[in-house]
């Protein structure tokens, strides 16, 4: 996959409920562009308990080879539904504009203040986002608690306000569907995924041609092709639509 279309590093900034695929995505992205098992974020286990990401954390993607591509994706804590838990609203903004360095850890009940190390003062714009990406779980979307759709909808907003393209990563894809479990390539013939991409475009406003189905590795060893298709699929528009963005940047700026 040709992602060298930039001199540019593309800033990719994740986001979304607590469990809903974010880290795995990541390692699932990192997957098929090596095309071996590979474990870079460290992603949630409901068998440890392990409450997954708690930090901010950013992931350059690596070539077959050790060299590195321009792009890198910005992990962080997730939303949740009850108050004093999860990623805080305000500092996902921070980290959108470039404000949080990597490394911090995220504090469920007070944003970051302007003395804090990893508090960047005069951010670049290589410090800030270039493409929001929500992560949501197919198998239980419609059960997602109002809060995190308020969450999500208000970072939505803001990254509107800037002009930072979105995408949305619908996962789970073969939880929510029998069909899909049972073969990824009919994920487009699906109308139960197709429901769950409708409802997220209508609960989010992100038109349907920019949300993403995907099924992210968890237990597999070896590279499914067809899933690797559909995560790059979604990977090639994300670098697009962020370089679209750095592109324009540049023309304003002359």
């Amino acid at each position: 996959m040709d992602l060298t279309s930039t001199e540019e590093v593309l800033r990719i900034v994740l986001y979304g409920p607590m469990g809903a695929g974010k880290s795995s995505f990541i390692n699932s992205v990192q997957r098929a562009l090596l095309g071996r098992n590979f474990i870079g974020a460290q992603e949630c286990s409901t068998c440890t308990g392990r409450i997954g990401t708690i930090s901010v954390k950013t992931h350059r993607l690596k070539k077959p080879g050790g060299e590195q591509y321009p792009l890198e994706f910005v992990d962080t804590m997730g939303f949740e539904a009850e108050k004093d838990k999860g990623m805080l609203l305000e500092d996902l903004i921070k980290i959108l504009e470039g404000y949080i360095l990597d490394g911090y850890t995220c504090n469920p009940v007070k944003s970051i203040c302007n003395e804090h190390p990893k508090y960047n003062k005069s951010p670049s714009p290589r410090d800030k986002a270039h493409c929001l990406v929500g992560v949501l779980p197919a198998d239980c979307v419609s059960m997602t608690e109002d809060r995190i759709f308020e969450n999500c909808k208000m970072v939505q907003d803001k990254a509107k306000e800037l002009g930072i393209p979105q995408v949305i990563i619908l996962t789970k894809v073969d939880k929510a569907c029998e069909d899909v479990s049972k073969d990824v390539t009919h994920i487009y013939k699906s109308k139960k995924i197709e429901a769950k991409v409708n409802l997220c475009s209508t609960h989010s406003g992100i038109s349907k041609n920019s949300i993403y189905p995907v099924k992210n590795y968890h237990t597999e060893i070896t590279q499914d092709d067809d899933a690797d298709v559909l995560i790059l699929m979604a990977l090639r528009d994300i670098v697009y639509f962020a370089n679209d963005y750095v592109e324009d940047l540049k023309r304003t700026e002359k």
